[in-house]
Order: C-alpha cells, then structure tokens, then sequence
C-alpha cells in the first residue's frame, strides 16, 4: 500500500503565503508526475501545479506567477509554495502521485487533501 501525507494548510489572509507538503511512502517503484490539485465547494477537482520527473512543471493560468512546486526525489515529496494568496484560491488542496507500485503497474495515487481557507 502506498500513503500520502499531507501537511501545510490552514487559514491566511490575503496576500499571505502557505507552504503545502506531500510525502509519499509504501509499495512504491517509481514516480513520475507529483502534482496539486485544488476543489472549491461546488466545483471539479482541478489541476493547479504538476512537476514530472525531469523537473519539468505546469501550472494553472491562475497561479502562475504566484505559486511555485518542486520536489524532492529522494524523498518522495512534492511542496507547493503559494504567494500573495487570494480569497478564491481558497479550497481542499490534493497531492497527486502517478507512477509505478511494486508490481510494476502504473498507478494513481491521492492524499486525502488540506484545506486552505484565503480570508480576514
């Protein structure tokens, strides 16, 4: 079995900084793509930053610029540092793992996700 801790949300006012984590441990062989994903009330799970293993990244048009991923493959770990924080990036943040189990089946693996709440 395979676990993804995270850590890091709370409540900050705008303007203000998080920095969220993600660990990965288990039956893990290999790993791609580590990334976060963000849902609102009401709305679908969506892509805010993704990094690949090369270190390539990709992020959401609206926290570009604001919000910075990496990784740390030694640790299994993805970080997302979000900036100058605003009221509607305010949402249950999910660490997203795809790669390779014990058994060499390509997988998608999720953290129960951290809420982040943007407010005064």
């Amino acid at each position: 079995q395979v676990q993804l801790v995270e850590s890091g949300g709370g409540l900050v006012q705008p303007g203000g900084s998080l920095r969220l984590s993600c660990a990965a441990s288990g039956s893990i062989f290999s790993i791609n793509t580590m990334g976060w994903y963000q849902q609102a009330p009401g709305r679908e799970r969506e892509l805010v930053a993704q990094i690949s293993s090369d270190g390539s990244t990709n992020y959401a048009d609206s926290v570009k610029g604001r919000f910075t991923i990496s990784r740390d493959n030694g640790k299994n770990a993805v970080f997302l540092q979000m900036n100058s924080l605003k009221p509607e990036d305010t949402a249950v943040y999910y660490c997203n793992v795809r790669g390779r189990d014990n058994n060499y089946y390509p997988v998608t693996w999720w953290g129960r996700g951290t809420q982040v709440t943007v407010s005064t």
